[in-house]
Formats: C-alpha cells, structure tokens, sequence
C-alpha cells in the first residue's frame, strides 16, 4: 500500500484596518505565481522568489490606508505565515539549505535552517535609500518579516555589486534556492522523522 505525502498547501488572509491580503501557495509547485501588491518593484521581487523556489504563489494584495510601509511589511508576514502552514510538522524535509547566485555583477548567499528558532542576519550592502518604488529600509524590513514569521534562521549576504537592484534580485534569488533545497522531502526520511537530535522543531 503507497501512502502518499498530503498536499503541502496553504491560504492565508490578513484583513486590518491597514491592509487587506490574501495569498494561497503549494510548495511542491513548478513556480507559477499571479502577484498583484500595487508595487510593481515587490511584485518583481515575489515573482521571482516564486520562479527560482518552484513555489506556486498567488497573492492579492490591498492598502486600506494608503501607506506603503505598512503593506510591504504585512506581505512579508503573510508570506512566511503561508509558507509555514504549508509546512505542517515540518517531518521530513531536508530543513537545511543554502545557495550562491550572481545576478550581473552582484552575488549573494543564503544560508537556512527550518528549525523553528527565529534568528535573521541581513547584510544587504544597500547604498540607495530607494531603490525602484521601495525604501531601502522597507526592503530590509520586507525580509524581516518573511524570515520571522516563517519561524527559522537564515542568513543572507550580499557580497558585493554596485547596482542596488542586482544585489536585491541575487538575494531573492538565492533565498529562494536554498529555501527550495530545504522544504524537499528527503527521500531516505521513509519514517517521516522529524529532522532534529531534538524531537521537536
């Protein structure tokens, strides 16, 4: 008898008084995403982060308050919330990942642990205080938020570039590998035992 893995999908809505989101995703994808925030230059970033994990994505997003900070931080929650759920247990998973991509002249790597101790380290070597139609510091606090509600350590670094646009692509970019890495099944897991000397994620 084949017993096969369930669905590891997940939809999550956040209606406040500041924002109305509503994203679904399935981890187990081919990286197809239909993205609509309102900024074009997050809706690029999200795109991206869906193609490179081969995490399917749709997400609507909607300022009620017209105040930008407050959407690009509230999609970053909801991501990583999603992303989480669909998650379950998190039983046999790689839980590790990393990844090193160049975008042009910029490069970046990632490093991540899926177990649930939330720890970020961002060195995102940023030098424009806008970059496209985002601050940098409402970009730096967009991967804050993804990181902390996904519930894990990652660190990522930017090695050097010197177009701010090419080391935030390189950095999504290889977020995405090392997180594509580390939500696969791992086929020697047939026991479905969680990934951890600890028993507990």
């Amino acid at each position: 008898m084949i017993v096969e893995d369930p669905q590891r999908t997940s939809e999550i809505e956040r209606k406040t008084k500041e924002v109305s989101i509503v994203a679904k995703i399935d981890l187990d994808g081919k990286g197809i995403s239909k993205i609509n925030t309102g900024i074009d230059f997050l809706d690029h970033i999200i795109i991206s982060f869906s193609k490179h994990s081969k995490i399917d994505i749709q997400l609507n997003a909607k300022s009620e308050d017209g105040i930008k900070h407050h959407l690009i931080e509230d999609i970053g929650i909801v991501l990583g919330q999603a992303v989480d759920k669909a998650l379950g247990k998190r039983e046999k998973i790689n839980r590790f990942g990393n990844a090193t991509i160049p975008m042009d002249e910029a490069v970046s790597s990632v490093s991540i642990d899926l177990i649930k101790r939330q720890y970020s380290h961002l060195d995102l070597k940023l030098d424009r205080e806008k970059i496209e139609d985002i601050s940098q510091e409402d970009i730096i606090h967009f991967f804050q938020s993804f990181i902390g509600n996904l519930e894990c350590c990652m660190h990522i670094t930017v090695h050097y570039g010197a177009n701010d646009h090419h080391k935030i692509e390189s950095a999504i970019k290889a977020t995405a590998v090392a997180l594509r890495s580390a939500i696969k099944i791992d086929p020697d897991n047939g026991g479905g035992e969680l990934p951890t000397t600890k028993g507990l994620m």
